[in-house]
């Protein structure tokens, strides 16, 4: 059995991640999902919130991604995002204050308000902002 699976993270405007890794964990539709080498194929949409790739020197990579789509195949995972980021390159003040500013747009009852919109922007500045917080834990 391949004791390694390779890993490709992009968004729309680039490559963020490429590599050899052990294991791939993020944000499925219905939670979280693991990826060994000789996973099953499979093709999933994925929510905002964290891609943690474990290298094969046991050091982590994290990436943000505001949601798109998985694609597995038994050696090779592919990650196509709406927006990717890798975690080094957040910003909390940048994140902090989309919370913000989609929480005041939700919180006014004015009917001209794109309500989905608004709780999307809001998803994924907390997905960033949880994002930030697993790599201070690390």
């Amino acid at each position: 059995m391949v004791s390694t699976l390779h890993v490709d993270v992009v968004s729309a405007e680039k490559e963020v991640f490429s590599g050899e890794a052990h294991f791939v964990a993020l944000p499925g539709e219905s939670g979280e999902l693991g990826v060994l080498p000789g996973h099953t194929p499979l093709i999933t949409r994925i929510k905002p919130g964290t891609v943690r790739i474990q290298m094969s020197d046991a050091t982590e990579e994290l990436v943000f991604v505001a949601g798109g789509i998985l694609e597995v195949q038994p050696n090779h995972v592919t990650v196509l995002a709406d927006t990717a980021i890798r975690g080094e390159d957040l910003d909390e003040a940048r994140a902090l204050e989309a919370k913000a500013r989609a929480e005041a747009i939700l919180a006014e009852n004015n009917s001209d308000i794109d309500y989905a919109r608004a709780q999307s922007e809001l998803s994924v500045a907390m997905a960033q902002i949880a994002a930030l917080h697993k790599m201070l834990k690390k």
